[in-house]
């Protein structure tokens, strides 16, 4: 029979085996398509016909566009290629009406080469804003002499009523992607991610999707965006393109989806630019790894503080243990470790403070404040994993670790620095991430250089022997 505990942890288990094979039963479903399997309900695609294609972008105040009035045309790339990769950048004439904290759209058309795109009914086309609200950013200043970067700040010259209006933003890139596979679809089971980007024809008794177009979305980050003022009449737009499977392609609809789902739930275009960057700044693989790398670290059991969970039915009941005369030994010394490093720590902290202030530019007062309390907490975390490498070095032992035990602890301490790498964070939370990773190198020395000693109590709270095998080392 088995107890109240190890039926909780059988639930564990078991929760924790059907989220990852959800998980990957989830991904396989985004990034797998079935073909069609035969002649019947196929859609064929348009470019295995290799038609003769131009790219044309245009720019209105309208996002509804009716006739080629009131549109100007930025970019025209004659002869165009899907399987060719490119990146232009053109000058954007900016209009007074997007000037005044207007918005301006971007219409990309894919059409026949030598035809308008509103006299080819074979094209395809997407509408992208170039703009976006938001609050402008409060420029950063020395808070002692009050100078900033450009030596003037705009925001004396605005009332404070205007200081948290959102104005308009310059969206300054412009990813554009096709679909370049001559995948043959299913008609009676169209992804439905894939089918509101398709567009339809027939031609002789054989159904056929026109290119797909896809506006890559993820690309705009809010540290790319600038300020649209009165006196802006031309703003840089970066053209990229490059093709993409269908795999791939599904994969971003489903995060541009996710992207878009955040900011209904009212997440503002600054936070849901955090996740973007998971997505942008990190490689598709890689992210793939991380992924599963954080579904295996939800899994973890510890035993710390001597305390031992009973369960009686479904109430869990708490037992504290004594401490013996090593444990109180250790503790000791542990308190010796933590006092010597203070003496170095509270000077560094006070002295990182006031060399922040005198050469760090912040918002305001509040902003120091904060980013000087945030330092002082990474600085005391560090400070609490280092008396363990104090006590094994007075001791001049180890505490014993099974192996299980050890390489959860290598997993555990190592899995951090994977997410430093693709969460958009400031550096002194990034190198925080590596605080463990220093303390665990000492720590793998002094297991090679110091004996292993299963009297005492590891960090799990267990001991391995009550009596001494051998006589301990004198100081």
């Amino acid at each position: 029979m088995w107890s109240g505990r190890s039926s909780f942890t059988s639930l564990v288990v078991g929760v924790f085996v059907v989220y990852v094979v959800h998980t990957c039963w989830v991904m396989y479903g985004i990034v797998y398509t079935r073909p069609c399997s035969g002649d019947a309900n196929c859609i064929q695609p348009y470019l295995a016909r290799r038609p003769k294609l131009q790219l044309s972008v245009y720019t209105t105040t309208r996002s509804h566009l009716g006739a080629e009035n009131n549109i100007d045309l930025v970019l025209n790339v004659e002869d165009f290629d899907v399987e060719s990769k490119f990146e232009r950048t053109v000058n954007v004439s900016v209009p007074k009406k997007t000037r005044n904290n207007g918005t301006l759209y971007a219409y990309i058309f894919l059409h026949h080469a030598g035809v308008l795109p509103w006299h080819d009914g074979k094209q395809v086309h997407l509408v992208s804003p170039l703009t976006t609200y938001m609050v402008p950013k409060p420029e950063e200043i020395n808070l002692l002499t009050g100078e900033s970067d450009t030596q003037q700040i705009e925001a004396e010259k605005k009332p404070t009523s205007a200081l948290d209006e959102p104005v308009s933003h310059w969206r300054p890139r412009l990813a554009l992607n096709v679909m370049a596979d001559n995948f043959v679809f299913d008609g009676s089971s169209l992804p439905a991610d894939v089918h509101r980007y398709m567009k339809m024809i027939q031609l002789g008794k054989t159904v056929h999707y026109l290119p797909i177009l896809f506006i890559d979305q993820l690309s705009n980050r809010v540290k790319d965006l600038m300020v649209i003022n009165r006196s802006t009449t031309e703003l840089p737009l970066t053209v990229s393109y490059d093709k993409v499977s269908l795999g791939r392609l599904r994969f971003w609809i489903h995060m541009q989806d996710a992207v878009y789902s955040l900011q209904q739930f009212g997440f503002s275009e600054k936070d849901a630019d955090e996740v973007k960057g998971i997505f942008v700044d990190t490689n598709l693989y890689f992210l793939a790894l991380t992924f599963f790398v954080a579904a295996f670290h939800l899994w973890k059991v510890k035993k710390a503080l001597k305390m031992t969970i009973f369960w009686r039915g479904l109430m869990p009941e708490f037992q504290f243990g004594t401490y013996s005369e090593s444990e109180r030994k250790t503790e000791e010394y542990d308190t010796q470790a933590m006092k010597y490093l203070s003496y170095l720590l509270y000077p560094l902290c006070v002295g990182g403070a006031v060399y922040s202030l005198l050469n760090i530019k912040y918002k305001s007062w509040y902003s120091w404040l904060i980013n000087s309390f945030v330092n002082g907490v990474y600085a005391f975390g560090f400070l609490f994993m280092l008396p363990q490498l104090f006590v094994n070095y007075k001791l001049k032992s180890v505490a014993h670790l099974p192996w299980k035990a050890f390489t959860y602890k290598a997993f555990n301490t190592f899995i951090d620095d994977v997410f430093a790498f693709i969460i958009t964070m400031p550096t002194s939370h990034r190198l925080a991430c590596f605080r463990d990773d220093v303390v665990f190198l000492v720590y793998l020395y002094q297991r090679w250089l110091y004996p292993v000693d299963k009297r005492r109590v590891n960090e799990f709270g267990e001991s391995y022997e009550e009596k001494a095998t051998r006589a301990p080392h004198t100081d």
